[in-house]
């Protein structure tokens, strides 16, 4: 216990806050660079941080699945890149609801890869969390668009990162884990920079746009800011998981979302409306039952 509370819900608290700043940073830099660069230099300096550990202390696994830890990596890289650019296109808030579905993509995809069972208290918190999106794209769907539709992929893609996870993390340390997430948000970029040197339609801005190097100080300290806090939200996450009970820690992690909400709205998104609050309350009961059931 920390002053009375509890050292995981604390843990997952501040990893909560950072995470959040770390949504207000991506939103900042995107009216300078496009979501693939920003994943880039994130991912950049995340390989610096976890090589720094692997150094300092040797992973023990030996590993031996390599084909799930590449698509582990695909996986996390288009997840990061659909996030960022629903963080730079909608209100943060929103974009970060959205990607908090993967809970429940999570269950449809263990359901059907892993043979995992879904109980009724799961089929369940699937229809309200899915009806959460719905409302949070308006009942018309007069608002939703290709941003949102790509936040909801975003948080398919996370799922399915997670999914593959589970398969091989009793065989590869977290950081190689992380590792290759990492290098693969590095070289599958620099792919796309040369070739949106010949081809870069409008359509599909957010995965080929220009490389367009930092040009100023406020720009490399952001990008900075933004490995750091990833990082850093990571490790307080795993060491938050590791000091309490899971199903109460995930009900911590879920303050992500007031934090982003305030957050984007110090960045000029507007307040969310009474659709949209209530589809971020549907999704997060959804995600809490989903994690205890």
């Amino acid at each position: 216990m920390i002053y009375g509370f509890d050292k995981g819900v604390f843990f997952m608290f501040v990893s909560a806050l950072i995470s959040a700043l770390n949504g207000a940073v991506a939103k900042m830099l995107g009216d300078d660079l496009s979501a693939l660069e920003i994943v880039f230099f994130r991912n950049l300096f995340g390989i610096i941080f976890i090589l720094i550990t692997l150094k300092h202390t040797p992973p023990k696994l030996k590993g031996g699945r390599a084909s799930l830890l590449i698509w582990r990596g695909i996986f996390g890289f288009c997840a990061l890149l659909l996030f960022f650019y629903t963080i730079t296109t909608i209100p943060l808030g929103v974009a970060i609801t959205l990607n908090k579905t993967s809970p429940l993509f999570v269950a449809v995809l263990a359901f059907l890869i892993l043979n995992e069972k879904l109980n009724f208290k799961a089929v369940f918190a699937l229809f309200i969390g899915f009806f959460g999106v719905v409302l949070i794209t308006k009942p018309t769907g007069a608002h939703a668009g290709l941003p949102h539709l790509l936040g909801l992929l975003g948080g398919f893609l996370a799922a399915a990162a997670y999914t593959t996870i589970r398969k091989i993390k009793h065989i590869y340390d977290s950081r190689i884990i992380v590792l290759s997430f990492m290098t693969t948000g590095v070289v599958i970029p620099l792919v796309l920079f040369g070739i949106s040197e010949f081809y870069s339609p409008k359509n599909l801005e957010f995965l080929l746009s220009e490389f367009i190097m930092p040009h100023s100080p406020k720009m490399w300290i952001l990008l900075f800011t933004i490995g750091i806090t990833a990082t850093l939200s990571q490790w307080l996450l795993t060491k938050a998981y590791s000091s309490s009970n899971a199903g109460i820690v995930a009900i911590a992690g879920y303050t992500v979302i007031p934090f982003s909400i305030f957050f984007g709205t110090l960045l000029g998104d507007r307040f969310p409306d009474i659709y949209i609050l209530t589809g971020i309350g549907f999704i997060v009961v959804s995600g809490l039952l989903v994690k205890k059931g």
